[in-house]
């Protein structure tokens, strides 16, 4: 089913519930708005040149009718782009070239960054904004306001073109073959995968606490869509919000990234009591490794409703583990989901179990590729199973088959020949009270090669200095072996954490190489 088919039976129930707006008062949509309006921004699409195959993108923040333009492209055929509505308008040029996108939608409030892509964009043939007009680009109601609100005859299924997060590198678009099915249809693989696993129906409430342009929250929440659930989004992630949103609308399924758990369990214990959370039934996290004492933590806040998994956009393999399953394997991300793990040395060689290694996974999605770049398609692929493919991660399994991970390989220090992995010391200092945010890299050693730098965030920036560098070297003297100890510690204000829960440190980690190699 998809959002038309609720038209008729639930007209009136909300589709989205967008909390705190201006005046600090939910809004709604319902399944009427939602659908019609999709449908008169469908027409509007063919009739201005976009047809199956085309992309449309979408650069928006967190908006009550961001779904209206999410359902007319997946009723059109289209691809769908969603673009960081953080980025620099270069940044977004590159991305709606890339992609090839023919139609651009934004916001009154990210208008200015619309308008700065135009000159550099000049195959889009529709701009329009959300809740406005600007110099270019049209307000979409008045746009749309002559096409008829019910599907169309020859509505077929589109699909998502994300592009990866770009921590290690410059954003990757990844694409997959259509789906060769009508719009009603759906995504039937999507819809059963997703809705077990956060077991979905029509009588659903699921909370989005992240940006929806996103994987996880956009296709999550397209898959409740297509059951006649409600999506409750918040503006952007606040802790103690996000627990208002639960009690309120008795929210039970979420899906959070680890740097979330840790800024709910840092409020203030009177906060944390305050809000009635028993609807929750399943918490699904992702996105990167959570700390073991940040789960083990919530699983004794929450009880055991925490899912955790591994995957990525590209969709060639995963993992999973229920919170039973973790306190038996504490520090795993579950054991492989329908596909086969691989462990390997960097020659290719598998690994036995318990020993470090890149972790491929034996592929079952075959028509994955970056989209304009064959070269990084085939860099994912083992060098000997070209349907083994990597994430680019590195870890371990143990004897029952679990996978811990250890690190970004991109990210592995390596000093004095002896590989460091920086999560683990990520985990211990992201867990001292005077820290917000932490990352850890290697920076250049004459002797060594590598040595540990870290970067901390801390609660009070004007705790920042040597004092505050002692204690959390002691900190981390407590719990980890001599060569893993931080040699030096820095401050910033802020860390570059992306709103996904990635930490963006590939650019903090150059800026230290350049100045180490400037004469």
């Amino acid at each position: 089913m998809y959002p038309p088919d609720f038209v008729t039976l639930t007209p009136d129930k909300p589709a989205v519930i967008l909390t705190g707006g201006p005046d600090g008062e939910d809004r709604v949509q319902t399944y009427r708005e939602l659908a019609e309006g999709a449908a008169r921004l469908a027409r509007l699409l063919v009739d201005s040149g976009l047809r199956p195959g085309d992309c449309l993108a979408i650069l928006a923040e967190n908006h009550l009718r961001y779904f209206e333009v999410v359902w007319a492209g997946l009723n059109c055929g289209l691809y769908i782009t969603p673009i960081n509505s953080h980025l620099t308008a270069p940044e977004v040029t590159h991305l709606v070239n890339d992609s090839g996108a023919r139609a651009l939608i934004s916001t009154r409030k990210l208008a200015g960054l619309a308008e700065e892509v135009v000159a550099d964009t000049p195959h889009v043939l529709l701009r329009l904004l959300l809740d406005g007009t600007s110099a270019h680009y049209a307000e979409l109601d008045t746009a749309a306001a002559g096409y008829a609100a019910g599907p169309r005859d020859d509505e077929v299924r589109g699909s998502f073109m994300l592009y990866s997060s770009g921590t290690t590198g410059r954003p990757k678009g990844i694409r997959f073959p259509l789906p060769d099915t009508p719009a009603s249809a759906g995504d039937v693989q999507l819809l059963n995968g997703t809705a077990r696993m956060f077991g979905l129906g029509a009588d659903s409430v699921y909370l989005s606490p992240a940006p929806l342009y996103h994987a996880a929250p956009l296709r999550v929440s397209a898959v409740l869509h297509s059951v006649g659930g409600t999506v409750v989004v918040l503006p952007r992630f606040d802790a103690e919000e996000a627990l208002r949103a639960i009690e309120r609308y008795r929210v039970g399924a979420a899906q959070w990234v680890p740097t979330m758990f840790v800024r709910m369990l840092k409020l203030p214990p009177e906060a944390r009591g305050r809000y009635d959370l028993s609807s929750m039934r399943v918490a699904v996290h992702a996105a990167a490794p959570c700390p073991v004492d940040v789960k083990r933590r919530m699983i004794e806040w929450w009880g055991p409703i925490l899912y955790e998994y591994y995957s990525g956009s590209e969709n060639f393999g995963s993992t999973g583990l229920s919170s039973e399953e973790w306190l038996a394997h504490p520090g795993s991300v579950g054991r492989p989901q329908g596909g086969v793990l691989h462990i390997c040395a960097d020659d290719g060689t598998e690994l036995a179990a318990g020993e470090t290694g890149t972790v491929y996974f034996e592929s079952r999605g075959a028509g994955f590729s970056y989209h304009r770049d064959p070269a990084r398609t085939k860099a994912v692929s083992h060098p000997a199973h070209p349907g083994w493919r990597t994430l680019g991660d590195v870890g371990h399994v143990d004897t029952d088959g679990y996978l811990y991970l250890s690190d970004r390989k991109d990210f592995t220090i390596i000093a004095g020949g002896v590989n460091i992995y920086p999560r683990e010391i990520e985990d211990v200092l992201v867990m001292h009270d005077e820290v917000v945010d932490v990352a850890v890299f290697g920076v250049p050693h004459p002797e060594l090669g590598e040595q540990v730098k870290a970067v901390v965030q801390p609660v009070d920036p004007a705790d920042a200095g040597e004092a505050l560098a002692a204690r959390l070297l002691d900190h981390c003297r407590d719990q980890l072996a001599p060569f893993k100890w931080p040699r030096s510690i820095d401050f910033v204000p802020e860390l570059p954490r992306l709103d996904n829960g990635k930490l963006y440190k590939k650019p903090l980690r150059d800026a230290y190489w350049a100045a180490a190699s400037t004469p």
